[in-house]
């Protein structure tokens, strides 16, 4: 794209009345821990102090391709704060931040990746500080920032999952002199809460509030919940235990090459409620408000003309405060009989949450889910039925409140009189399916054994079932038609769309070249789609483009629209803040505003929602995330889904599946058993691809029991296209590797054959005009060669990316590549004096870092190539602008290289007789360009 077209169609302008919506949301999604005296919210005529710099530093994202959007500005809670006129802010103390933040610097790692580190130091709070403070403000507000992304995990230690010496010393000291104390935590995701049971404090802190990361308003969303105009009403995802050694994964995360998911279905609340209820110090779903509710419900059983049974509840609920009005959520959840299976003490069925009530205003709710939705997955045949999702007999409990540990039974109006739950007289099996995903490993899982006094299961284990198929006889039974190739009739894929041909008859045109080609996206930030997005794909290669299929963009990710070079998005709260809001209806009203920015920025596909089970608390990318909840999780991927459709575009659902930790993404395989994935892992994928209407899915790095997930047929294949009925694209990771989906072994970055075969669509990604000439030397057309690959496979792959452009924004666009060679006046003024590159005869122009050089060019067509390097691994990500003369002639990115010398191409432009100034933009400290190097191509 050139400058001129950015320009006219408004490219990296943000899309109006976006940023004041995400506003109201990140107001929603703060969590309200503990409010003693009713310290909040800030009553009009009082003086507060804040201390700790994230008032000024505020955490608006996480890091990594999920947070990595350049916005317009960044409301901080200071700023947030000074527009509200009925309170006074003690800006002496502001000040003193301001003065000491100008000597220390925010540090972002030179914006290298996953440089910045979890926490900024913090500035000492004296005593004479805090007395003088308090001296002139009723109340304290002490801020404390974490921060945590992609390829950076959080630690266990001080400074990331734990407060700091600094931070500590800073609540003793204003806790000393301050009666009325308020800690606000922006953090991206849950920490260590100790601090807040600690005897030197715990007392005279009166609230304590998650405002997690809330985006590009998120100051002044905070501002908003502080002084009353919002009342809180969000609700942990997430169980908050009182030690990180208290999860049930802890013992099986954060290995190099393995993690063994020995708690199965019991994660997070799941397995707290059933064995360990005194280890929670705050539960899943708890969150306070200013106001008080008051919740009432009874269930009824319908039966539809297909004998499908839903549940019915009445709830009725009433704000019973005086002053306030606000939201409260209702949460559904099930006791199931334990049966020969095992269940969780709990399962979140379903939610909703209400209007903005009034005090003493009341409103029904009516709540409805499927009886079938309670089923579990038998994957060992304990029950008679293996393979199935089966209703166990017993009495199914159902529980309504604010949180899984603040809920009451139900009763079930019949007509016999009331009853306590759902009763199944004997087995029921709700759907037959087939196994798929097993484990080869042979491991134990956790499993409830007999009941204790407290109410709670003794924690036993059992064997988990391991594959007992052949992969390769069910890859070889369902092997795809090979359409003989026909050549070049003159079909377009636009005569696909005005049904004037089939798919079939358009794609057996293609070669085997050419379907190598279609299957390979470029990027980094390909210059014939939106700049400094992630990716181009479909008609990468002049031939497929001239059959009409359209260059499709991708573009990172869950938090906004990350385009490299400075073109500015809209950055949404982090997903933590989203699910916390327990309003899906409300989340999938923002998305609808992000599908509209990303129409207008022409990206087909953003690369988002992440919908990840938060399985620890130290997974570096749960801001990306929603909960360690599949309800959730599924709740709120498919409002993104379906907002983004809505709006014009379309989302990518990732990382399918299991990418629950950062370290060694790209090798430690997840082993678990086939129960826990499809009733956790994959839940949340299946609804919002069933109901969400999700086309677009991106695999993750790592292997799943041994077979990567780019080239993991059962997940591809079995269950994604076969059970669920997706019709759509499955893209890679960035950079991913892939094993052979029978044999398994090693994972290469070059065995797109097994990437093929298990219907994983397009590898992500190649060097930008690399697809065509195959420059990572794949295996694509050697297998078709040798017979390991059928061009059947490679045809079906072809359709699928084929008919997801067809229905893409794409589609509608006009692209015309024939003339994309910038044409650069030379500069008015010749420079006399300095060094002048002359590149008729030293074609290579040195790079300053901190400076532009001067070339003398003659007039021609010139395509440049960088000498770069960057001293990350292979899926670190960096990126700056080359100006020519001021103005962007492309944005260059840089994959990790290993601190390795490379040269990459960059783009063709024309210059006339000349002098130019030649320069880069926005280098991050991991990045160095030694020279451009200018090849005169006529």
């Amino acid at each position: 794209m050139d400058q001129q077209y950015i320009k006219e169609h408004k490219i990296g302008v943000p899309y109006e009345g976006f940023a004041e919506f995400t506003r109201k949301v990140a107001a929603e999604g703060v969590v309200l821990l503990k409010n003693d005296k009713n310290v909040l919210p800030l009553q009009k005529g009082e003086k507060v102090s804040l201390f700790g710099r994230a008032q000024i530093n505020y955490y608006r994202t996480g890091t990594g391709s999920g947070g990595s959007v350049n916005v317009l500005y960044t409301s901080n809670i200071v700023e947030g704060l000074r527009t509200k006129k009925d309170v006074e802010l003690n800006e002496n103390l502001v000040s003193v931040y301001e003065e000491w933040i100008k000597e220390n610097p925010f540090d972002d790692g030179g914006r290298a990746w996953a440089a910045e580190p979890h926490c900024q130091k913090e500035m000492p709070v004296t005593d004479e500080l805090a007395k003088e403070a308090a001296k002139h403000s009723d109340k304290a507000i002490v801020i404390i920032g974490r921060n945590a992304g992609e390829d950076k995990d959080n630690t266990p230690g001080e400074g990331s999952f734990l407060l700091q010496q600094e931070e500590i010393n800073t609540l003793e000291t204003v806790t000393k002199y301050f009666d009325k104390v308020v800690v606000m935590l922006n953090v991206s995701n849950i920490i260590n809460m100790s601090w807040a049971e600690d005897e030197r404090f715990k007392d005279r802190i009166q609230s304590i509030i998650y405002v997690w990361e809330g985006g590009i308003e998120g100051g002044n969303a905070v501002a908003d919940v502080l002084v009353g105009d919002v009342t809180p009403c969000g609700k942990l995802t997430d169980t908050i235990a009182y030690q990180l050694e208290d999860y049930p994964s802890h013992d099986n995360y954060g290995d190099a090459d393995v993690n063994l998911y020995r708690e199965d279905v019991y994660v997070g609340y799941r397995y707290f409620e059933t064995f360990a209820p005194e280890k929670v110090q705050y539960e899943f779903g708890f969150g306070l408000s200013y106001t008080t509710f008051e919740t009432s419900a009874n269930a009824e059983v319908i039966v539809d003309k297909d004998s499908q049974s839903t549940i019915k509840l009445q709830v009725a609920v009433k704000n019973t405060g005086a002053t306030y009005a606000g939201k409260e959520s209702v949460q559904v959840y099930v006791e199931a009989p334990q049966g020969k299976l095992g269940q969780p003490a709990k399962k979140l069925v379903t939610f909703a949450k209400t209007k903005v009530l009034a005090p003493g205003e009341e409103q029904n709710l009516v709540i409805e889910f499927k009886v079938a939705d309670l089923a579990s997955y038998d994957d060992s045949g304990v029950t008679g039925h293996k393979s199935c999702m089966v209703l166990e007999a017993g009495e199914y409990g159902i529980y309504v409140g604010s949180s899984v540990r603040n809920c009451v039974r139900v009763a079930f109006k019949t007509s016999t009189g009331d009853k306590t739950g759902y009763v199944v007289d004997e087995l029921e099996v709700v759907a037959q399916l087939q196994e798929a995903l097993s484990p080869i490993k042979e491991f134990t899982r956790m499993k409830p054994g007999k009941r204790l006094d407290n109410g709670a299961y003794e924690l036993t284990y059992e064997a988990v079932p391991t594959r007992s198929y052949s992969m390769k006889d069910r890859i070889e039974k369902n092997l795809p038609p090979t359409y003989p190739q026909t050549g070049n009739k003159g079909i377009t894929l636009r005569d696909v769309a005005d049904k004037k041909a089939t798919m079939e008859e358009f794609i057996a045109q293609l070669t085997t070249a050419e379907l190598a080609t279609i299957v390979r996206g470029e990027g980094m930030c390909n210059v014939k789609v939106t700049p400094g997005t992630a990716a181009a794909f479909g008609g990468v290669g002049d031939s497929l483009f001239g059959y009409g299929i359209p260059l499709g963009c991708a573009a990172d990710g869950p938090s906004g629209i990350r385009m490299e070079g400075g073109y500015k998005a809209t950055q949404v709260p982090i997903g933590t803040l989203l699910a916390a809001t327990w309003d899906a209806e409300l989340i999938e009203e923002m998305y609808v505003f992000e599908g509209k920015e990303l129409l207008r920025n022409e990206v087909d596909t953003l690369l988002g929602p992440g919908m990840n089970i938060r399985r620890h608390p130290l997974n570096g990318r749960n801001f990306e995330y929603f909960s360690e909840d599949p309800i959730i999780t599924a709740k709120f991927a498919t409002a993104q889904v379906k907002g983004i459709l809505a709006g014009g575009s379309t989302g990518t659902l990732k990382h399918f599946a299991c990418n629950n930790q950062e370290y060694r993404r790209s090798f430690v395989d997840a082993v678990v058993s086939e129960r826990a994935l499809r009733e956790i892992y994959l839940k949340g994928f299946e609804v919002a691809v069933k109901e969400g209407g999700a086309n677009s899915i991106m695999t993750t790095y790592n292997p799943l029991n041994g077979f990567w997930n780019a080239s993991n047929y059962d997940l591809n294949t079995t269950v994604l296209r076969n059970e669920w009925g997706f019709n759509g694209i499955v893209m890679t990771d960035w950079w991913a590797k892939m094993n052979d989906p029978i044999e398994g072994g090693e994972g290469t970055a070059t065995n797109t054959a097994a990437m093929v075969r298990s219907q994983n669509d397009l590898y992500m990604v190649v060097a930008n005009d690399g697809a065509e000439i195959n420059t990572w030397n794949d295996n694509t057309v050697e297998s078709v060669k040798n017979g390991s690959l059928t061009i059947g496979e490679l045809q079906r792959c072809a359709m699928n990316i084929c008919e997801f452009l067809m229905h893409a924004p794409v589609f509608g666009r006009k692209q015309d590549f024939s003339s994309s060679v910038q044409f650069y006046s030379p500069m008015e003024k010749k420079v006399e004096d300095g060094e002048v590159v002359n590149i008729a005869k030293n074609n290579q122009v040195p790079m300053k870092e901190n400076g532009n050089s001067i070339i003398e060019a003659k007039a021609g067509t010139y395509l440049l190539v960088g000498k770069v390097r960057n001293n990350k691994g292979n899926e670190a990500q960096s990126a700056c602008k080359l100006l020519i003369n001021g103005e962007t002639a492309l944005v260059m990115q840089v994959n990790g290289t290993d601190d390795k010398w490379t040269l990459i191409r960059l783009t063709r432009v024309e210059l006339g007789d000349g002098q130019y100034e030649i320069g880069l933009s926005g280098m991050t400290d991991d990045m160095k360009i030694e020279h451009i190097e200018f090849r005169d191509i006529e």
